[in-house]
């Protein structure tokens, strides 16, 4: 019994400099497990970046050179402030860190919605 019979192809995987790498198996679909690999990579990721009113600088300065790094690889960056307790007395503070972050992200990203009121931010990349 033959691998034509069963439908399966004999498929180069690697040319060596010895000796070719060669298996036998099912050729459409290995090109079928290709594709959907690749366009699993593809797909764009959500990053989402939490912080409180109170942040330090050291910290904000990590958080927005991660979200650098993100958005240069095309993944799509999420800003949420949360607010505790009293620090709701300073919703506008709050608003100010938002638009902080939009303009220190402005070279690599561009803002697809800022929404004040529930304190979130979405950045595409440029």
């Amino acid at each position: 019994m033959g691998f034509k019979s069963l439908k399966l192809d004999l498929v180069l995987v690697s040319e060596g400099k010895e000796a070719p790498v060669a298996k036998i198996l099912n050729y459409g679909k290995l090109q079928y497990q290709k594709k959907k690999r690749q366009a699993q990579s593809a797909r764009p990721v959500v990053k989402e970046v939490r912080f409180g009113l109170n942040i330090g600088i050291a910290d904000y300065k990590l958080r927005i050179e991660q979200a650098v790094g993100w958005l240069s690889k095309g993944d799509s960056m999420k800003f949420a402030v949360r607010l505790r307790d009293r620090e709701h007395q300073y919703r506008e503070q709050a608003g100010e860190l938002l638009d902080r972050v939009v303009t220190d992200l402005n070279s690599v990203g561009k803002v697809q919605s800022l929404d004040k009121r529930s304190l979130i931010a979405l950045i595409i990349p440029a």
